[in-house]
C-alpha cells in the first residue's frame, strides 16, 4: 500500500510540474503562436473568514491554456516511461 501512495504522490508532481512548464512555454511562444495561449480561467473568488480571533482568506484560480494541457500529456508520458 505505501508504493502506491509514493506512486501516486509522484504522478502528481509530474503532472503539476508539465502544467507549469507548459504554461510557461505558452506565455512564452504566445506571441508567435496565438493559439497557444487559448484558453480559460477556472476557480472560485477569495472568501474571508472572520472569526474574531482569527481571520483568514480561502480562495483558487487556475488559468489552464493549450499549451498547458500539451506539457500536461507530455509529462504523463514521461511518467509513464519511468
Amino acid at each position: 500500500m505505501r508504493g502506491k501512495s509514493k506512486e501516486s504522490v509522484v504522478l502528481l508532481i509530474v503532472l503539476l510540474v508539465g502544467l507549469v512548464i507548459g504554461g510557461l512555454i505558452g506565455d512564452i511562444l504566445g506571441q508567435s503562436f496565438e493559439i497557444l495561449t487559448y484558453g480559460k480561467e477556472i476557480g472560485f473568488a477569495p472568501v474571508t473568514v472572520d472569526l474574531s480571533v482569527i481571520q483568514f482568506t480561502i480562495g483558487l484560480k487556475m488559468s489552464i491554456n493549450l499549451a498547458s494541457i500539451i506539457g500536461l500529456v507530455l509529462a504523463l508520458f514521461a511518467y509513464r516511461k519511468l
